[in-house]
């Protein structure tokens, strides 16, 4: 699908800092067929890699600032004021990591965290409003928040962004929480008049059409104890399997062999310098 804007409340970009950014690249690139163009500045330190897919921006990998940290893919969410919205993280006790600033004509950013500790960043769109390429092999599909604390982050999402979470059950897949924003459903519908038509008729569940992203438990035991609550991300490829050989092929690990979830088959894999993610492939029959 391709996008041209994001309404606030919503994510809209992915990027990855990696202490070795051109291997970093050349692994995506191979992975998924990426094109990648450094797009830093000649005056400033590091790179930033712009990913595209069939001409259209879908990605970036970049250079790791600061000391020795586990390299991750990060989750933006539009904003229409990120001052405002780091204001209002504070106030329902999430954190700052990093204070407004402006990432030249392209837009104003910020790196925050909930409560229980999962790090997003929050994007105010100027030039660059975000991926343009989605849901499309290839392409950045989806974000999850891994959370320790359910009904402390429904709180925290809630106050700033305005989140609904709609609870419930599907075959192959058991119970859920769906992360909403309220209205993203009429906003999509704009472009895409079909969309509600189509979810009706694959059983999708009820406010799918507003969804922003699943939140996922992080059950005792299911992850070591120092592995704080997370954002991932996953991308949709057109076969799981073969992606992740290719991804072992090319340096990376499988993390979590394909597996089938109700209509999805999916895998996690990690790139060579160990930033984790997803990928997947719907196929409802």
């Amino acid at each position: 699908m391709e996008r041209s804007e994001y309404p606030p409340g919503v994510p809209c970009w992915i990027d990855t800092a990696q202490p070795d950014p051109e291997a970093a690249a050349a692994f995506y690139g191979h992975l998924f067929g990426w094109t990648l163009t450094d797009r830093m500045p000649e005056d400033l330190p590091g790179s930033y890699f712009m990913a595209q897919l069939e001409g259209r921006d879908v990605a970036a990998v970049g250079s790791q600032q600061g000391g020795p940290s586990m390299p991750a893919w990060s989750t933006y969410i539009s904003v229409d004021n990120a001052d405002d919205t780091v204001a209002k993280v504070m106030a329902a006790g999430g954190g700052v990591l990093a204070e407004p600033f402006d990432i030249l004509d392209s837009g104003r950013t910020a790196v925050a965290s909930d409560p229980s500790g999962a790090v997003f960043s929050l994007w105010q769109a100027r030039k660059h409003k975000g991926a343009q390429l989605v849901n499309h092999p290839g392409t950045w599909n989806w974000s999850n928040l891994n959370t320790r604390d359910p009904q402390g982050a429904e709180d925290f999402y809630r106050a700033v962004f305005g989140w609904e979470v709609n609870r419930g059950s599907l075959d192959g897949i058991g119970d859920y929480a769906m992360l909403r924003s309220p209205g993203y459903g009429a906003f999509l519908e704009a472009s895409d008049p079909d969309i509600f038509r189509r979810q009706a008729d694959v059983g999708a569940p009820e406010g799918f059409a507003d969804a922003v992203a699943w939140m996922m438990p992080m059950a005792p035991g299911q992850y070591p104890e120092d592995v704080p609550s997370h954002w991932s991300v996953t991308f949709a490829v057109d076969d799981t399997d073969a992606t992740a050989d290719r991804a072992l092929a090319l340096g990376g690990d499988v993390v979590l062999a394909p597996f089938d979830a109700g209509d999805v088959r999916a895998a996690v894999l990690s790139d060579p310098q160990g930033a984790v993610f997803s990928v997947s492939k719907y196929d409802p029959g």
